[in-house]
């Protein structure tokens, strides 16, 4: 998943039968990546990997413990809109989100955490699966592979939030 191109290329790795986890450094401070992870108009600026041909049509986050998500996506290919939703099981302000996947039973649990260390910050993605089937089935369907584009995607976003 390198791009040489990247001055921080992201790593995935399957790190079991039922878990994914990919790692990234960002030259940013981790309430940034935060930021860009929770707030719906700054999530929707970079989460859509642009190669997918997808719309992100609507982003409804409340991104708190006990707090729920719902994006929906317009693909060309589909006449109707895609639904992904569930809830936020644990958020740390600045340092951890975890949210279920609840648009089916093989949705994943994922957590994401963000540590920071002389302005630069590592966010890992830590994708918990119900079953071996159910991240086959994942990785058969290409919904992993954008993850490296829409890293790419936030770290170029991010020169917009610190530009002065």
């Amino acid at each position: 998943m390198n791009n040489a191109a990247d001055k921080s290329p992201a790593t995935m790795a399957r790190t079991s039968d039922t878990e994914t986890t990919l790692r990234r450094s960002f030259d940013a401070p981790a309430r940034l990546l935060y930021a860009a992870w929770t707030k719906p108009d700054l999530f929707a600026e970079w989460w859509v990997p642009k190669s997918f041909g997808m719309t992100l049509l609507s982003c409804d986050m409340d991104v708190r413990t006990g707090g729920t998500y719902r994006l929906v996506f317009q693909h060309p290919a589909f006449d109707q809109p895609m639904a992904f939703f569930g809830s936020y099981t644990d958020v740390i302000p600045n340092a951890r989100i975890v949210w279920s996947n609840e648009e089916s039973d093989e949705g994943a649990i994922t957590t994401v955490t963000f540590a920071e260390k002389d302005d630069k910050t590592t966010v890992t993605v830590h994708d918990l699966y119900p079953t071996k089937t159910a991240l086959d089935a994942q990785i058969a369907s290409g919904a992993t592979g954008g993850m490296d584009e829409t890293m790419r995607q936030l770290d170029q976003f991010l020169l917009t939030m610190t530009a002065p």
